[in-house]
């Protein structure tokens, strides 16, 4: 990672850490069986999937802001934004990310790119509308941390095993490799090979939204102390969910597919199982680490 005056968590840090480790060990059993699996074709699909990886990697900036409606704005167009930005850069002592603005009544910010090179960081019309200059500088500290980590390439890295489950399993079941001449013992794993997929699958997914979870916390944290000032990203994190409330529900579901980039989500998640699923913490445990970040602060 670049240098940066964000300051780590090493708790937070060492958690990431082991949920990575277990993803890892998840992704080499599946390679493994799937090597096994696909005789002497197994070179052409992983080359494929590999393929869209780099793809996904490489362009992830921009598919990310064009799915989002993110347009990029110019200092003299967004001098507020482009003036949060370029202080916040200098707290921490980065490189400038691209800065771009979404035409949305959904208040919610997002940062995205592969580096701190080709970084990009958008806020919503609705978020720039509602928030105080202080709260906006709490969110953007808290993207910026996103940033600085290289999260958007670790939560890529993290959900490719999840992808290359579902495709294998797709590409081998419509071509037929697995059964076209195989031997018994091929046959056997092709019979298991869709249900190995599911489970690589469903586990892959809850250790990336535990990650994610994770690394939400850490931006929190990392953001708020960048700026000095916990409160103010937790009375944005307060107005913004309450906010969320009064945005139409068609709006809120159109948005939710992006909520792992979203500072917030559109649609928070309720109850045990719910909670699993969810790609951020919820509001009580965020305003909980805040006030206690506060606390220590003297503030």
């Amino acid at each position: 990672m670049a240098r940066t005056r964000y300051v780590p968590d090493r708790g937070l840090t060492r958690r990431m850490a082991l949920t990575m480790f277990l993803i890892g060990l998840l992704y080499v059993v599946f390679v493994g069986v799937l090597i096994a699996a696909l005789g002497k074709a197994w070179p052409l699909i992983i080359l494929l999937v590999g393929g869209l990886f780099v793809a996904q990697f490489w362009f992830s900036d921009r598919i990310a802001a064009f799915s989002m409606g993110a347009r990029e704005v110019t200092p003299e167009q967004a001098p507020e934004l482009h003036g949060a930005v370029d202080r916040l850069c200098a707290l921490a002592d980065m490189p400038k990310p691209r800065v771009a603005i979404a035409d949305s009544d959904v208040p919610n910010a997002f940062a995205t790119g592969r580096s701190q090179k080709k970084s990009l960081v958008c806020a919503t019309t609705g978020l720039l509308r509602r928030l105080e200059p202080d709260e906006l500088e709490g969110v953007l500290a808290h993207e910026l941390s996103h940033v600085a980590h290289r999260d958007v390439a670790v939560m890529t890295i993290a959900a490719f095993l999840g992808v290359l489950a579902g495709l294998i399993t797709r590409v081998a079941l419509w071509t037929g490799l697995f059964g076209r001449g195989a031997r018994n013992n091929q046959n056997v794993f092709l019979l298991l090979i869709p249900l190995i997929s599911a489970v690589v699958y469903v586990i892959s997914f809850l250790l990336t939204r535990l990650l994610s979870r994770y690394r939400e916390l850490s931006a929190d944290r990392a953001g708020a102390l960048l700026t000095g000032r916990p409160s103010a990203l937790a009375s944005a994190l307060t107005k913004v969910s309450g906010q969320m409330g009064r945005i139409p529900t068609r709006d809120l579901r159109r948005a939710e597919p992006f909520n792992a980039f979203f500072f917030a989500p559109a649609l928070a998640s309720n109850g045990g199982l719910g909670r699993l699923l969810s790609s951020h913490p919820t509001l009580e445990q965020r305003l909980d680490r805040l006030g206690r970040l506060s606390a220590e602060l003297g503030r």
